[in-house]
């Protein structure tokens, strides 16, 4: 092997420079290691399917589908109706994606503008890369001078910019999954409102602070804000020893029931409060 020279240094290619965003992205992959994401542009082939592949339909979304089903069957020994699968399948996608909204929105107060095409997503890898540029911030962040900084005026207006967003990146995603899932367009945008609201929550107590993570999100979907369907709706539970736990009802199905009849999620309309207590907490006396 020639050794290294300080030519070999001057030469190589400059490490990526952090983003308004990085530290958002880091946080979430430090809570929540199965799922990486990084800052480049998007990858094809070996796995990797593109948030514009999936967006245009035909054979690309046919090949996710497909590695769905199989994963579907390899996991859970059992093969299910394909409008199921589509569903499973754009829960792998959407739950992620809208993390690179939601997260750098509650712990930085920045919004990305992120397409389909900025995305690509290799779900047995469990990673993520996103191509950033364009955001939202407040006019007293430090990065509003920056390029490609849009500065709203205030805390609503960048909910706002969350809002519309994480719509536009999913307003092509849903209409290419809709007719596979056998869904509509208040079902649709249903499951996405779930899929904003759940993941902020998941990842917020991961990072110890799922009181605030159940208000941001409450605030981001109140239940009024189109094309959302439903809002994020928590609500308390108090068990047997007296604590109170956040549970929310879901505004979709997504229909793991079909797979596993007694097992519904834990915020599935059909699970009763006695379930949902007994699952979120084991309460010793």
């Amino acid at each position: 092997m020639a050794p290294l020279t300080v030519s070999a240094f001057l030469s190589a290619p400059p490490a990526p420079a952090a983003s308004p965003l990085t530290t958002a992205y880091a946080r979430i992959t430090e809570a929540l290691p199965a799922l990486r994401i990084s800052e480049e542009g998007p990858h094809s082939g070996g796995g990797w399917v593109q948030g514009s592949e999936l967006a245009r339909g035909g054979a690309a979304l046919d090949t996710y589908l497909a590695l769905d089903e199989e994963r579907v069957l390899r996991e859970y020994g059992a093969r299910d109706l394909p409008h199921v699968v589509a569903g499973f399948g754009l829960h792998r996608y959407a739950w992620p994606v809208c993390l690179l909204f939601t997260l750098p929105h509650f712990l930085l107060r920045r919004v990305p503008r992120i397409g389909p095409a900025d995305v690509s997503f290799h779900p047995e890898l469990g990673r993520l890369t996103v191509r950033t540029g364009r955001f939202s911030c407040l006019p007293d962040d430090p990065a509003a001078a920056l390029p490609g900084a849009e500065v709203v005026p205030e805390e609503e207006a960048l909910r706002t910019a969350v809002r519309s967003a994480a719509a536009e990146h999913l307003g092509p995603v849903l209409a290419a999954f809709g007719p596979r899932m056998r869904r509509g367009r208040r079902a649709l945008w249903g499951t996405a409102t779930d899929e904003l609201a759940e993941g902020l929550w998941y990842v917020g107590r991961l990072l110890g602070e799922e009181e605030r993570a159940s208000r941001e999100a409450e605030r981001l979907l109140p239940g009024s804000t189109a094309p959302y369907a439903g809002g994020a709706g928590f609500r308390e539970l108090a068990d047997p020893c007296g604590e109170r736990l956040l549970t929310r009802d879901r505004v979709s199905c997504c229909l793991f029931y079909t797979l596993r009849p007694e097992d519904t999620c834990v915020t599935c309309p059909r699970t009763s409060d006695t379930s949902r207590l007994a699952r979120l907490r084991d309460c010793r006396s």
